[in-house]
């Protein structure tokens, strides 16, 4: 199933205002197409963004398309993923990352 109605698409365009101004904990997944492991964490990112929907914010970043906040950040590695409270960053994940490893950073903010 393609699509999530949880998951948002953040770009350079529009994070400020949906991330960085957002009420609620917001947990941003910076990936890339050409990114096997981002293929591979998509799943546990729907599932924790479903998860969590009332409470959290979930959405990702495609960092080839969206440079500004990709680098404001210092993304070097992807997956990344970040939580992001009150506009800072909270807390960061590298790598792929067990579903529960997710949900536990997470409530870690709630």
């Amino acid at each position: 199933m393609s699509g999530n109605n949880h998951l948002a698409e953040f770009t350079d365009q529009n994070f400020d205002e949906q991330v960085l101004k957002s009420d609620k904990p917001v947990l941003v997944d910076f990936w890339a197409t050409w990114c096997g492991p981002c293929r591979a964490i998509t799943p546990t990112v729907e599932a924790v963004a479903e998860q969590f929907a009332d409470r959290t914010k979930v959405g990702k970043v495609n960092v080839d398309e969206n440079m500004n906040v990709t680098s404001r950040y210092r993304i070097t590695g992807i997956p990344a993923l970040l939580l992001f409270k009150n506009g800072q960053v909270a807390e960061q994940l590298t790598g792929v990352q067990s579903k529960d490893a997710v949900v536990k950073l997470i409530e870690r903010h709630l």
